[in-house]
């Protein structure tokens, strides 16, 4: 399995905060191609480039937690921008989001798929699972499950934690290649959710394989 250099993504620098504030709609789309990174145990770099996300627009927002109001669980989602918002899903997965907005606003964007950079040794080990080959990568963090168990992410660990500090060791960043060119972006509709089920708010890097749901919904 090919491995990328760490040397470029271990200088890689988080996104400031004021690319958060803003409406999730933008902020999702933005979000695409850019890098989550892990620093994980011994110096280790978990990488992935963002390739699907969904946005959730707070008390305008049927199927957003935050529509109701903040409770415990959901504060982070009101505020400041920047902030890891995790929860629990199902009784079995962790899903992990990004806070946006002006503080006492809610929104949030949810990443449900990246595409593995670096690191996917120890990815396959946290998804306990075995990589034979190339193609069995989509295995690791396609699904937003997946990712976040990849990328070691769990309420506990990484709730409130700040995506905008270099101190942080959960961040993301701009991509370091000079020459990579952002595939087609689509907006589709949001996937698993019965309440404001039409609204085209998936956006997702077309054609990318490591991109979850209907293949059809991808292209």
């Amino acid at each position: 399995m090919a491995k990328t250099q760490t040397s470029s993504f271990s200088k890689a620098k988080p996104l400031p905060r004021e690319f958060y504030d803003r409406d999730p709609r933008k902020v999702g789309r933005e979000l695409l191609g850019k890098l989550l990174i892990r620093k994980a145990a011994r110096g280790k770099l978990l990488v992935g480039r963002i390739v699907e996300v969904e946005a959730y627009l707070g008390k305008l927002d049927p199927a957003s937690h935050s529509f109701k109001g903040p409770t415990a669980r959901n504060e982070i989602m009101f505020g400041p921008p920047g902030f890891a918002y995790v929860y629990f899903i199902y009784g079995n997965h962790y899903c992990l989001n990004v806070s946006c907005q002006p503080p006492g606003i809610a929104g949030a964007v949810l990443f449900r798929a990246v595409q593995p950079l670096e690191g996917m040794e120890d990815m396959a080990i946290a998804r306990h699972i075995k990589i034979a080959r190339e193609r069995d990568l989509r295995l690791l963090t396609s699904g937003p499950g997946r990712m976040a168990e990849a990328f070691g992410i769990t309420r506990q660990r990484d709730n409130g934690k700040d995506f905008t500090s270099e101190k942080s060791d959960l961040i993301i960043a701009e991509p370091p290649e000079s020459d990579y060119r952002l595939p087609r972006i689509l907006a589709t509709k949001r996937i698993g959710i019965t309440k404001a089920a039409d609204r085209r708010l998936r956006y997702v890097l077309a054609g990318n394989e490591f991109v979850s749901g209907p293949r059809k919904m991808s292209q």
